[in-house]
C-alpha cells in the first residue's frame, strides 16, 4: 500500500507532510465572499450531457479520491482514499477509503459509492468519460471501504491512477430513485467542505462551510476552504461585472481583457488601495484557446485553406494596439508545460515521427513550427501573398475579387461564433482579422451567442469557425484521446470539436499513456504537438503567464515562492 500515488518519481511530499507549500495553515476562518459566474444553470450534475450544469456545486460539495497539487503535478495525495494500492504487474489500482470519510448526513463514504460513481459516469455520462475511463476492464468491491480497478490486459497506462484519483465521489443511496442522465435542480448530497445552501437559477447560488467536514484536518485540506459562506452571482457579460466590483457587489474578480486591466481601474476605490490589483503567478499549463476550424465541413478539410486563413490573424497588432503587450501568443498546444514542440524533430521525438514519414507531411521533419509575424505592414502583406498561394495550390482563385472553389463555383466564406460572456471584448480584436481576410478574397462575418445557446451550437457541432477555448493538463494524457481522437470526433458533446480524424494523432494519444519513462513521456507530448501544429487545425490566440486578479483589501491570499496562479479557495477574510 502507498500514501501516495507518484506518475514517475517520488512528490515532493514526504508521508509526514502537514500541509502543501502554498497553503497558510494558519489561515483564519469565517467571513463570506461573493464571486461572479456566467451564464446560466438548469442543472446541478456537470457530468451530463443534457441541461446547462453549474460546475460550482461539484467543485464544493463532493470530495474526490486524491489530490493532486499544484507544485507537484505527478503525484496524488490521499483525500477520500488513506492509501493506495497497485500491484507490481499493474493489473489493477486500488483504492483503501478513509474510515473517517462521510457525506454532510453524516452517513459514511463506502465502495459502493465509489462504484456507482464510476458506473453513472461511464454508463449515463456525457460522451466524454466513456473515453477517458476506456482502459478500466472492471471494477471490483473487496469489502466496503476498498476498490480495484482492473486494468484490460493489453493497456499500458500510467496515467490511470492519476485519472481515477479525480473522480468525484456521489452518495448511492441519495440518488434511489432518480435518473443520473437527467438534468435537474435537486441538491445532490455530497463529502465536501461545503453544503448548497440556497439557490435561484441563473440568478445565484449560495454555499455554507460545513463545519463537520470530515477533511478538514487532512494535510491534503490544510489550510484551503476558509470562508464561512461563498456566494456566485450570475452575469451574462464579464464587463458588467467589473462595475459590480467597484459597487462592492463582488469581493474578488479576475480580470480577462488587457485594456481594462491597464485602464479600467483608474478611480479613487483602487487609488486609495480598498481595491488591489495583483498579477499572479502560475506554473498552470495556458489554457488552449484558438480559432476552431470545423473540419468536417468540406471548405476546411483542406490544411493549406486552413493555414492561409491562419495567416491574415494578426496578433502583433492585436497585442500591441488591443492587449498593451500583456499577451504571449500561444505557439504549442501544451504552452507553458515545458514539453512544446521546438525547433526540428531530435532524438526520441524524432525516432517516434519516423515511424510515420510515410504518411506523415515533409514538413513534420523539415521545418520549425512557428506562427506568423505581422510587426511590419510588409511582414502582413507577405503573409496574405503566401495564403493566396497555399489556397490556389488547394483549388481556389480569386474570380471577381471573391476567392473561389475552381472546382464547384462556391466562395470561400465562413461565419465566426462567438460567446457573449466574452464576446464583446473579441469584437475589437475580430475587425482587422475579417479585413485581412477581406484583402485575400474571404468573406467572414462574426456572430455572439448568448452562452447556451452557444454551448448547444458547439455541441451538435453546428459552426463553421469558433471562438473556443479547451484546459489543458500539466501532463497532457487520456484526455487528449477526446481532445483530438477520431472517435470522438462524430460524438455530440465530445471535445473534439474541430472534427480531428487522424490516425497518426490517435497512435500518439495512445502512446503518450503508455510510455513508462519521464522521457518518452515527453517525446510523444511533443510529436503530439508537432503533428497537430503542422495540420493547422486552429489558429492559437493567447495566453499570460499570470492572472490578474482584482479585489477588496480586506481579503488575504498566502505568500508563497510556489507559482500557484489564483485559488480562492487558498484565501481568506480579516473580518
Amino acid at each position: 500500500m502507498l500514501s501516495s500515488l507518484p506518475l514517475y518519481e517520488e512528490g515532493n511530499y514526504q508521508d509526514s507532510f502537514s500541509h502543501f507549500n502554498y497553503v497558510n495553515p494558519e489561515a483564519p476562518k469565517g467571513g463570506r465572499i461573493v464571486m461572479p459566474a456566467y451564464g446560466g444553470f438548469d442543472n446541478f450534475n456537470p457530468f451530463i450531457f443534457k441541461g446547462i450544469a453549474t460546475p460550482e456545486h461539484a467543485l464544493l460539495s463532493l470530495d474526490t479520491l486524491g489530490v493532486t497539487p499544484v507544485d507537484d503535478h505527478t503525484t496524488v495525495y490521499p483525500l477520500l482514499a488513506e492509501y493506495f494500492e497497485i500491484p507490481d504487474d499493474n493489473s489493477f489500482i486500488g483504492f483503501i477509503l478513509n474510515p473517517k470519510a462521510q457525506f454532510s448526513d453524516g452517513t459514511p463514504v463506502t465502495a459502493d459509492d465509489v462504484i456507482f460513481s464510476y458506473t453513472s459516469l461511464i454508463e449515463n455520462g456525457a460522451p466524454f468519460y466513456k473515453a477517458y475511463y476506456s482502459d478500466i476492464e472492471r471494477v471490483e468491491k473487496v469489502n466496503d471501504t476498498h476498490v480495484r480497478f482492473h486494468i484490460k490486459t493489453e493497456t499500458s497506462n500510467r496515467e490511470l491512477p492519476l485519472i481515477l484519483s479525480q473522480l468525484k465521489i456521489y452518495s448511492k443511496k441519495d440518488w434511489d430513485g432518480h435518473d443520473f442522465s437527467k438534468p435537474e435542480l435537486r441538491i445532490p448530497l455530497g463529502s465536501g467542505p461545503y453544503i448548497l445552501d440556497k439557490y435561484a437559477p441563473s440568478k445565484y447560488l449560495v454555499f455554507k462551510r460545513n463545519p463537520d467536514y470530515w477533511a478538514k484536518d487532512l494535510p491534503s485540506r490544510k489550510g484551503f476552504f476558509n470562508f464561512d459562506e461563498v456566494r456566485y452571482d450570475y452575469y451574462q457579460d464579464t464587463t458588467v461585472t467589473l462595475q459590480a466590483l467597484f459597487a462592492g457587489n463582488l469581493d474578488i474578480r479576475e480580470e480577462y481583457i488587457a485594456k481594462i486591466w491597464v485602464s479600467g481601474y483608474d478611480n479613487d476605490i483602487v487609488k486609495s488601495g480598498k481595491i488591489k490589483q495583483e498579477n499572479l503567478k502560475h506554473n498552470q499549463a495556458a489554457n488552449l484557446q484558438f480559432f476552431g476550424f470545423n473540419t468536417r465541413l468540406d471548405k476546411f478539410s483542406d490544411r493549406r485553406v486552413r493555414q492561409a486563413i491562419g495567416l491574415a490573424f494578426n496578433f502583433d497588432w492585436a497585442n500591441d494596439k488591443l492587449f498593451y503587450q500583456q499577451y504571449q501568443r500561444l505557439f504549442s498546444y501544451f504552452t507553458n508545460t515545458g514539453m512544446e514542440a521546438t525547433g526540428l524533430p531530435q532524438g526520441k521525438e524524432k525516432d517516434i515521427l519516423k515511424q510515420y514519414q510515410s504518411v506523415l507531411p515533409s514538413s513534420v521533419f523539415e521545418q520549425t513550427p512557428s506562427l506568423p509575424s505581422h510587426k511590419t505592414p510588409m511582414e502582413t502583406r507577405e503573409n496574405l501573398k503566401t495564403a493566396v498561394r497555399l489556397l490556389n495550390e488547394a483549388g481556389y482563385d480569386f474570380k471577381d475579387g471573391i476567392m473561389t472553389n475552381l472546382k464547384t463555383g462556391e466562395p470561400l466564406n465562413f461565419e465566426i461564433l462567438g460567446n457573449s460572456a466574452n464576446g464583446s471584448s473579441f469584437t475589437r480584436v475580430m475587425l482587422p482579422f475579417i479585413e485581412n481576410l477581406r484583402k485575400i478574397g474571404i468573406k467572414a462575418t462574426f456572430r455572439n451567442l448568448e452562452p447556451n445557446i452557444f454551448k448547444n451550437r458547439l455541441d451538435t457541432f453546428d459552426f463553421e469557425m469558433a471562438i473556443l477555448a479547451l484546459g489543458v493538463s500539466n501532463l497532457p494524457g487520456n484526455e487528449q484521446k477526446d481532445m483530438w481522437g477520431s472517435q470522438a470526433a462524430d460524438i455530440s458533446g465530445s471535445m473534439n470539436l474541430v472534427g480531428v480524424k487522424n490516425p497518426v494523432v490517435d497512435d500518439l494519444t495512445r502512446l503518450l499513456v503508455a510510455v513508462e519513462q519521464r522521457e518518452d513521456y515527453e517525446a510523444a507530448v511533443k510529436a503530439l504537438d508537432r503533428v497537430l501544429l503542422n495540420e493547422h487545425y486552429i489558429i492559437p490566440q493567447w495566453y499570460a503567464p499570470y492572472k490578474r486578479v482584482a479585489y477588496w483589501n480586506r481579503l488575504k491570499h498566502p505568500q508563497t515562492d510556489v507559482k500557484a496562479g489564483f485559488d480562492v479557495f487558498t484565501w481568506w477574510s480579516e473580518q
